[in-house]
């Protein structure tokens, strides 16, 4: 299925400003098929409705991590700082206990306070993503605010160790950008990191089959299409979730700069597609949110970007562990 695609505000920004950054790891060459897509900008494209038709996204700007008004944006990826253009990701919960528990936090912005007015993006006025150090555990959560500009919501997390949750979001101030902000948590215990899933072409979850195709070049835009099928037979109506058919989070490996592109024409499925760049030449975990007879689920794939080849070009495929089980992905 031929879907128009595009990169979002969230992977515009980030390949625009740090495109050339912190190269890690290796790549390895190209899964299925070359990339196909050319880069579309946001403000020409609107991405689907919960109708499935076009909707537009307010402008913000995805991937990086924007400036507030008057402030020039930071040279570095989305999530990688608790604080940036004015404001900061404060947690009150920064050592949850293993298992479940709520996690509370607040965005405060320069002078301290709570903020308490968010544009909504993706029928929410802020995503928030808690994955584990070792890109085994990924839960894509809903808190609640409450009148003071606390959040809270349950969560998840099985297993002693590292953590880094990220809050994506856009104040309701007049002129503001959207701004991608992370911190880190730590779960106590006795930790056993797990290794990162290799490369593979397909993922399955809850009976589902998941094959990425294309390519994920650094500093150059790429198609990535994911088709959904079941027991063989291609899904044709996935359900729209948060105003979209498929949600796409990367993670890069070692520092976990945070990339987040949404599908925009197209539609019901099989395929859903996606048009990124990656920021570096390194490896990349990718979490496939789609929805499905009521439920969503996520399929999860490693992918790695930068391998040289003959002539000097670069390329990068998009792939992923054979089978989904050994991640652990949720949503709240």
């Amino acid at each position: 299925m031929n879907t128009g695609v595009k990169i979002t505000a969230y992977a515009a920004a980030l390949a625009a400003t740090f495109g050339a950054a912190y190269g890690v790891g290796t790549g390895v060459g190209p899964v299925e098929e070359p990339a196909k897509a050319a880069h579309q900008e946001h403000a020409t494209t609107p991405e689907p409705s919960a109708s499935g038709t076009p909707d537009g996204h307010g402008g913000h700007e995805e991937g990086a991590t924007p400036s507030a008004p008057g402030t020039a944006a930071a040279d570095t990826p989305g999530g990688l700082q608790v604080s940036e253009g004015g404001y900061t990701l404060a947690m009150e919960t920064p050592v949850p206990k293993p298992g479940r528990s709520v996690l509370k936090f607040s965005v405060k912005d320069s002078a301290g306070r709570k903020v308490t007015a968010f544009t909504t993006e993706h029928g929410k006025e802020l995503h928030f993503i808690v994955a584990s150090r070792d890109l085994t555990t990924f839960r894509h959560l809903h808190p609640v605010k409450a009148p003071d500009g606390t959040w809270s919501v349950a969560a998840d997390l099985p297993a002693a160790g590292g953590y880094k949750a990220f809050a994506d979001f856009k104040p309701a101030a007049p002129g503001a950008r959207g701004v991608t902000l992370g911190v880190d948590l730590s779960v106590p215990g006795a930790y056993k990191p797990k290794p990162l899933p290799a490369v593979a072409p397909t993922a399955t979850v809850d009976g589902y089959q998941v094959r990425l195709g294309g390519t994920l070049d650094p500093g150059k835009a790429g198609e990535l299409r994911l088709t959904v099928t079941k027991a063989g037979r291609p899904v044709t109506d996935l359900e729209p979730y948060l105003g979209a058919y498929g949600h796409l989070v990367a993670l890069r490996d070692g520092d976990l700069a945070y990339l987040h592109v949404h599908p925009n024409e197209g539609g019901p499925g099989p395929d859903v597609s996606f048009t990124a760049t990656a920021p570096s030449a390194g490896t990349y975990r990718l979490f496939l949110d789609f929805q499905h007879e009521g439920k969503v689920r996520t399929a999860a794939f490693t992918v790695t970007a930068g391998t040289p080849r003959a002539g000097g070009a670069t390329t990068a495929p998009a792939t992923d562990e054979a089978t989904h089980g050994a991640a652990d992905h949720a949503h709240g």
